[in-house]
């Protein structure tokens, strides 16, 4: 070998080296790590302490219903309707309120249209071989919920203005056994993007071949702004304006606005469809928990600045730690997308990775052995299979400020490393090659 080409080796495996030692030297410090879902932090709980003294013993009633008796109706206690109603937008008669989580109650919707059809529809979705759209890359608790339900899912990608509607509007043209689609509006899941007033005013009026179209949107993150806010869109009201009244159903929680697994679910549509929400409720249940109803009113009302200022707090806490994972990723990879390309959402709960080479899956098994747990590669995608294999959620909310420059450091180290061998393994590929 002469001189000039083992110079060349050396320098063509120099970088592969350099993210070897990076990676080991995180390896060797025994870090556990959790990063996989967005989950709220301790100080974010914190918030909401007060919500478990809202009611004294003295609190039995509200909006003159017995808070410990049956009667109270199935659409929820009426103050908790007007605050809900407020928070989306709507008239407290456009909402119920039900228990904890929103994805419960989209499970609710979804199952009582396939087993009694939507309202005006051909009969019901279970015999119609129903197909759902969904974006891509999306929330995995979506295609879930979708695929157990038997539901065919149909992908669109995400766009940073939101969906891609031109694919939408052609899909659902023609074909009439796509029933609706589910996404997330506002600060999507994983992205972080909020859709255009123009790509929702499109959708809310679109033509399409099944007369029976839905849009259940997951509004989970409505008012999770980390500083400057998204425009939020209605649905309700657009879909009213477009003449398609009963098109939609909105959807969110308290989950990441006091306790995660102890809140309240609710959702807002027309008064037609409520009526039918409320209808097949009633056969299963008398009513939801009106207890934790009332104590959320009042804990939420006598907050300052209420669900606004709440949310303001919650920024305050949560802002710096995307903060914290643009400047790592910048000064671990760089910005010129030579190693990976990530969002910097204005709002939501996660920022949304993608690799400049399909390696995410050794990525995220790298990470494993470093003692950090990353969400599945390809989690983002129906049935765990990103085609591109290159997108990572990052869910930075739940350790303290003072602890997300660890793991992002440790991911950014991951992804030096599986870039590099997968550029050496080209290299050597195409040296094999050109030697024959």
């Amino acid at each position: 070998m002469t001189s000039n080409s083992q110079a060349q080796e050396q320098a063509q495996h120099q970088p592969l080296a350099q993210a070897q030692a990076a990676y080991d030297a995180f390896r060797a410090r025994g870090l556990k790590l959790n990063m996989q879902r967005g989950q709220p932090s301790d100080a974010d709980f914190d918030l909401s302490s007060g919500l478990m003294s809202a009611l004294g013993e003295g609190d039995l009633s509200m909006d003159g219903l017995d808070l410990r008796n049956y009667p109270g109706g199935v659409a929820g206690l009426p103050s908790a309707r007007r605050l809900f109603a407020a928070y989306l937008d709507v008239k407290p008669e456009n909402v119920v309120v039900w228990n904890n989580a929103s994805l419960e109650l989209q499970a609710f919707v979804l199952t009582f249209a396939l087993l009694h059809g939507a309202r005006h529809n051909s009969g019901p979705w279970v015999h119609q071989h129903p197909k759902m759209i969904v974006t891509t890359p999306g929330y995995d608790r979506h295609f879930l919920l979708l695929q157990t339900l038997g539901f065919e899912l149909v992908t669109v990608d995400m766009q940073p203005d939101g969906p891609d509607v031109d694919a939408v509007e052609r899909l659902v043209a023609a074909d009439a056994s796509i029933k609706g689609m589910l996404f997330v509006p506002t600060y999507s899941n994983p992205g972080g993007e909020t859709i255009s007033a123009a790509k929702a005013a499109r959708l809310a009026g679109l033509k399409a071949a099944a007369p029976d179209f839905t849009i259940l949107a997951d509004d989970a993150y409505r008012a999770h702004h980390l500083g400057e806010s998204d425009e939020t869109v209605n649905f309700v009201a657009l879909a009213r304006d477009a003449g398609f009244p009963d098109r939609a159903f909105v959807f969110a929680s308290t989950s990441k606005i006091t306790f995660a697994g102890a809140g309240l679910g609710f959702v807002a549509s027309s008064e037609d469809n409520v009526k039918w929400l409320s209808k097949y409720l009633n056969a299963q249940s008398i009513g939801p928990n009106k207890v934790e109803q009332a104590r959320h009113v009042k804990f939420l009302e006598s907050y300052p600045g209420g669900i606004e200022g709440l949310m303001r707090d919650h920024a305050a806490l949560i802002g710096p730690k995307f903060s914290a994972v643009d400047e790592v990723l910048r000064a671990e990879l760089g910005e010129g997308g030579e190693y990976a390309m990530w969002t910097n959402p204005r709002g939501g709960y996660f920022s949304s990775l993608d690799t400049a080479h399909p390696v995410a899956s050794r990525v995220v098994q790298l990470a494993e052995e470093a003692g950090v747990s990353l969400t599945p590669a390809g989690a983002t995608y129906p049935g765990g299979k990103d085609p591109h294999n290159r997108n990572i959620r990052l869910a930075p909310t739940r350790p303290p400020r003072s602890e997300v420059h660890t793991p992002k450091q440790a991911v950014a180290a991951c992804i030096r490393l599986a870039t590099e061998e997968h550029l050496a393994t080209q290299a050597e590929t195409t040296g094999a090659v050109a030697s024959q």
